[in-house]
C-alpha cells in the first residue's frame, strides 16, 4: 500500500491596485477560502473583522458579495496575496504545507507604485519577509517595511481579537492608512 502525495493545490490572483500602499501577505488559502474563490474565506477568520473594526465609518459589505469587499478592501488602499503560489497539502494548516511554489513578487512589484509596507499576517508568511524582499530588490534602507502581523486564522487562538486588532491597527496607522 502506497501512500499517494496530495493534489497540488493552486492559490488565488492578487487583489491589488495602484494605489495599493500595504499588501497583506498570507501563506496559502485554506480549504474554505480555496472552496469560495475568496481570500479569507473561512468564517472564523478574523480578517475582515479587523478591517470592519478598523474602518467603522466604512461599511464592509456583506460576505455574500465578495466583489463588493474586494472593492472596499482596495479603496483603503489594502492590497492581499499569499507567499505561495502553489502547494501540496492537506487541510489548511500552514504546517502542513509541502512542495510550495512562491509566487512572483518582483512582477506584482511593478503594479504597486505606491507601496509603503508588507505586512505579513503570521509566522509563516513572514518566514519568507527577507526572500519575498530580495525578489523584490529592496534592501534594508528601502521605504518599504516588512510587518509581522499576528495571524488572524482560527487556528491563531492564542492571542485575542483586541490583540489582533490593536496590532493590525498599529501597523496600519503607522502606513497611514487608519
Amino acid at each position: 500500500m502506497t501512500d499517494s502525495a496530495p493534489p497540488l493545490l493552486t492559490g488565488l490572483p492578487p487583489l491589488v491596485a495602484s494605489e495599493t500602499r500595504v499588501l497583506v501577505l498570507g501563506s496559502f488559502p485554506g480549504v474554505a477560502s480555496l472552496r469560495a474563490a475568496q481570500y479569507y474565506g473561512h468564517p472564523q477568520n478574523h480578517f475582515w473583522k479587523i478591517l470592519a473594526a478598523l474602518w467603522p465609518e466604512y461599511p464592509l459589505p456583506d460576505r455574500a458579495d465578495y466583489a463588493a469587499r474586494c472593492r472596499w478592501l482596495l479603496e483603503r488602499r489594502l492590497g492581499v496575496w499569499d507567499v505561495y503560489a502553489a502547494c501540496e497539502r492537506e487541510g489548511s494548516l500552514d504546517t502542513d504545507i509541502r512542495n510550495a511554489q512562491v509566487n512572483d513578487f518582483a512582477a506584482l512589484q511593478k503594479q504597486l507604485p505606491q507601496l509603503s509596507a508588507i505586512a505579513h499576517n503570521g509566522g509563516e508568511s513572514f518566514r519568507h519577509a527577507k526572500a519575498v524582499r530580495r525578489s523584490m530588490s529592496l534592501h534594508d534602507d528601502d521605504r518599504i517595511a516588512s510587518l509581522r502581523l499576528p495571524s488572524t486564522s482560527p487556528a491563531n487562538a492564542s492571542q485575542s481579537f483586541e490583540k489582533k486588532l490593536n496590532a493590525w491597527r498599529e501597523a496600519l496607522a503607522s502606513h497611514g492608512l487608519v
